[in-house]
């Protein structure tokens, strides 16, 4: 919606007017700025995007195939805008730290139309050693410094690593997203593909994703370092095929496995209507906390099937 505003300037007026001024004469309009919908496709279009972002409010990006070493760079959108993902975005190949996409503004819209996705060509990547090592892969998709946002129905085919990172966001939810890593179980191969990892956020919501990857549900803090962690809910959530950890709580995240600090406190965490399946010699709950520093978190038995 383009909102129109009208500014009345009133002063220097008296009793007596003797004569009118000449009008002031006025530009031409300009016409980028009121254009309200964009489309940007094929190569050329992850360049115009960024360019003309901030003349359109709602932004369609149709097949594009994004050249490699470069950011889809969608932030700084103003304040409403809608972006919608048409047909296939690719990314050309590239060693690099990425992110392929970033998304930032207030009051933004991230959606995709039926069959869409984004494809991150993560088998060229692939080498079982994630962000360890190995080939230096892109992280996906950053969503951050951003207040009121809403990601829905978004595909991410192939991811090389890191999928969404979502740090110093205010009112995010996330519904529908599908994260397709499968082929990435093949040699294990596809490494450190997170799906979502959330640092220094607040209101974060996800609901009714699927993710397939090779890592689990968690809660890691920094060994020794200082914080709050607090008002998590994890629920209604179906684990499959699960080979190692179902659910983890660490203390010692960078440090010594089984040597977690105290530095940051976890409290109200809540688990509910978790369920799926595990194989024999994989453990339902992982609980790593320092003394003291976690509140409501060792008393969770095992809840898996």
């Amino acid at each position: 919606m383009v909102k129109l505003s009208a500014y009345l300037l009133l002063g220097g007026l008296s009793a007596l007017v003797w004569a009118a001024p000449a009008p002031v004469p006025t530009s031409a309009p300009d016409l980028a700025k009121r254009a309200t919908t964009c489309t940007f496709s094929d190569s050329g279009g992850a360049s115009s995007a960024s360019k003309s972002k901030t003349s359109c409010s709602t932004i369609i990006l149709s097949a594009l195939a994004v050249p490699s070493g470069t950011t889809l760079d969608l932030t700084g959108l103003n304040e409403g805008t809608t972006v919608i993902f048409e047909g296939i975005t690719t990314f050309g190949y590239e060693e690099w730290s990425g992110p392929l996409v970033s998304v930032s503004g207030t009051d933004i819209t991230v959606t995709q139309t039926t069959g869409a996705y984004l494809d991150g060509k993560g088998a060229s990547y692939w080498d079982g050693e994630g962000y360890n090592g190995g080939k230096t892969k892109p992280k996906f998709f950053y969503v951050h410094e951003l207040i009121s946002l809403t990601l829905e129905n978004i595909y991410i085919y192939n991811p090389p690593v890191q999928v969404f990172s979502v740090n110093g966001a205010t009112d995010l939810t996330i519904t529908g997203v599908t994260i397709n890593a499968e082929a990435g179980d093949t040699g294990a191969l596809g490494a450190n593909i997170d799906g979502f990892d959330i640092g220094s956020s607040t209101s974060i919501t996800i609901t009714g994703a699927n993710v397939y990857n090779q890592d689990c549900i968690r809660i890691k803090t920094i060994s020794g370092d200082t914080g709050t962690v607090s008002g998590i809910t994890y629920s209604g959530i179906t684990l499959s095929g699960i080979t190692d950890y179902g659910i983890v709580v660490n203390q010692a995240y960078d440090g010594t496995s089984g040597s977690p600090t105290n530095g940051i406190t976890i409290s109200k965490f809540i688990l509910e209507n978790i369920s799926g399946t595990i194989e024999s010699t994989a453990t339902n709950i992982l609980v790593e906390c320092g003394s003291g520093s976690c509140t409501d978190v060792n008393q969770f038995s095992p809840i898996l099937m």
